[in-house]
């Protein structure tokens, strides 16, 4: 079967171009594809970061495959009220753990069910995950597209005349691949309420302006950039890393305390590594070199800064 992804490594990071002409639709094939890299990338200690970009000009991912979605609407033996449409959702989750459980479901006309799991766990494997992932958004980013760069870590935009958004409304829909909570999380709920119920997308200077994208670039630079971000983030601790994408992401929605006691966890058990204690000694014998005059502490922190930012102060091997 035709791969729908190009990859490259580089050093410590992964570059995946989603490849699927000419519309660059998402789809299930590409999802279960992606979710078979990314696991095998998590698995690796020689990969710190991965950028995710697109292989075609001015088109990141225009939406997931709407006659997909179509077809898996129609083949439902009934119209779904949302205590049946939970009820799916959980028998999905059973047939998981049955031999044949999905292919099952597909006959009875579920599979759609289990076609948006899919898609949830992909992008719950990129923010559970120990590495960084760098969304490269160089063009056009609606529904799916939109709702997968949210789970990205950093988010990096071409600049130019392209949207993104969440167009779902417009066709009797729901953001079903996260957007609605992604996206609260992300700008806050009046405006990830106006942006799924306008349906129309955004300019990048938009997106930038709400904190939808962390920066824009000219599109020339986009992917060195974004694969220069990656480089010096896949040099941060992996343990250090999955501690605090789980308090930003778990810990966020929790109530304050039980936030905290997820940031506790995270920093007791980064401190425990040896890398970690290895990097701390270092810095702290550092310190004790600098001497106690009154500017000592100053041109220490001004010299040895900017090398720790870059990683090459230590090495995390945890």
């Amino acid at each position: 079967m035709t791969s729908l992804l190009k990859t490259e490594r580089t050093g410590r990071v992964q570059t995946i171009w989603f490849d699927n002409p000419p519309f660059n639709f998402l789809t299930t094939a590409l999802m279960t594809e992606l979710h078979e890299l990314l696991m095998s990338l998590d698995d690796d200690p020689e990969i710190g970061a991965v950028v995710i970009t697109s292989a075609m000009e001015n088109v990141f991912v225009s939406h997931f495959d709407v006659a997909e979605i179509l077809a898996s609407a129609q083949a439902a033996p009934v119209t779904l009220t949302p205590r049946t449409a939970s009820a799916a959702l959980r028998a999905s989750q059973v047939a998981d753990q049955l031999p044949g459980g999905a292919t099952a479901l597909a006959r009875m006309g579920a599979g759609g069910v289990a076609d948006l799991r899919r898609f949830h766990a992909v992008c719950a494997l990129m923010r559970q995950s120990s590495l960084v992932v760098v969304a490269a958004i160089n063009g056009r980013a609606l529904g799916g597209g939109c709702e997968f760069s949210l789970s990205a870590d950093i988010r990096l935009m071409a600049d130019g005349e392209h949207g993104i958004g969440q167009p779902e409304v417009l066709l009797g829909l729901i953001p079903g691949g996260g957007g609605t909570q992604m996206l609260t999380r992300v700008v806050g709920a009046g405006r990830a309420l106006e942006l799924c119920l306008e349906g129309a997308p955004i300019t990048p200077h938009q997106a930038l302006e709400m904190g939808l994208v962390n920066r824009l670039l000219p599109k020339q630079d986009l992917l060195a950039e974004a694969q220069a971000v990656a480089a010096r983030l896949a040099r941060r601790s992996p343990t250090a890393v999955k501690a605090i994408k789980r308090a930003v992401h778990e810990g966020g929605s929790l109530p304050l305390e039980h936030g905290l006691h997820i940031e506790r966890s995270g920093f007791l058990a980064s401190a425990s590594t040896t890398s970690s204690q290895r990097a701390m000694a270092s810095y702290a014998a550092a310190v004790v070199a600098a001497g106690t005059e009154p500017d000592a502490m100053d041109s220490f922190v001004t010299d040895l800064l900017p090398q720790l930012i870059e990683g090459t102060v230590t090495e995390f091997s945890d």
